[in-house]
């Protein structure tokens, strides 16, 4: 797994979103992959890493990921499934979880938003908000 570390949250290099729910904090920076994608195929690649970090004052389990994928043509993709890149961390109080996914798209821009669930000690379970992000491929001109 590379080594990504989070920029200058002032930095306007990537779009970002940035939520708290519930003293759980969600960032994400995505970009566009050019290396990955085919746009004389329709088909645009971005890469998004996310770091979750828990401020509350206990113990929390991510169970779950719901993302809503919105292409340029209000096209909506919904994706559901156990954890995130096939792990459901347990964060401490004041830990980290961080990782790197992509997402296809078939136009140039886009949107993703979701919520990951999340589960207490006592095995009360609620959801935590992933405020919505651009995905935005830069334009050349030949």
């Amino acid at each position: 797994m590379m080594d990504f570390r989070m920029p200058d949250l002032g930095s306007a290099l990537a779009p970002m979103s940035d939520a708290v729910t519930h003293s759980i904090r969600v960032e994400v920076l995505s970009r566009h992959a050019p290396d990955h994608s085919l746009p004389s195929k329709g088909e645009w690649v971005f890469q998004y890493t996310v770091r979750i970090t828990n401020q509350s004052s206990e113990t929390v389990q991510l169970l779950s990921r719901h993302w809503i994928i919105t292409d340029a043509l209000d096209h909506t993709h919904e994706v559901r499934g156990a954890g995130v890149v096939g792990e459901q961390p347990v964060l401490a109080p004041g830990e980290s979880f961080q990782y790197s996914s992509w997402c296809p798209l078939k136009t140039p821009t886009g949107s993703m938003r979701g919520t990951y669930q999340m589960a207490r000690p006592d095995g009360t379970q609620f959801d935590i908000e992933i405020a919505p992000f651009a995905l935005k491929a830069k334009y050349t001109v030949h």
